[in-house]
């Protein structure tokens, strides 16, 4: 997976000792690069697009309900 690449996930927003993460259906967990914004999503189901940064990290662009 090439960092630059971009993604569109769904999952689940929590907060853990590395930060915000998303908890993706069907497995995996990205570690999320995104503002304060997203505080009031943890813990719902959401949809992040942005663009791989790092091995794990996803810069967010758009964070919302998924749905």
């Amino acid at each position: 997976m090439p960092v630059g690449k971009r993604y569109r996930l769904t999952g689940l927003l929590l907060n853990s000792r590395r930060g915000l993460v998303l908890e993706v259906d069907g497995g995996g967990t990205w570690l999320l690069d995104v503002g304060r914004k997203a505080k009031p999503l943890i813990g719902q189901r959401v949809t992040v697009e942005g663009a791989r940064s790092g091995f794990d990290l996803l810069d967010v662009d758009r964070i919302d309900r998924a749905g």
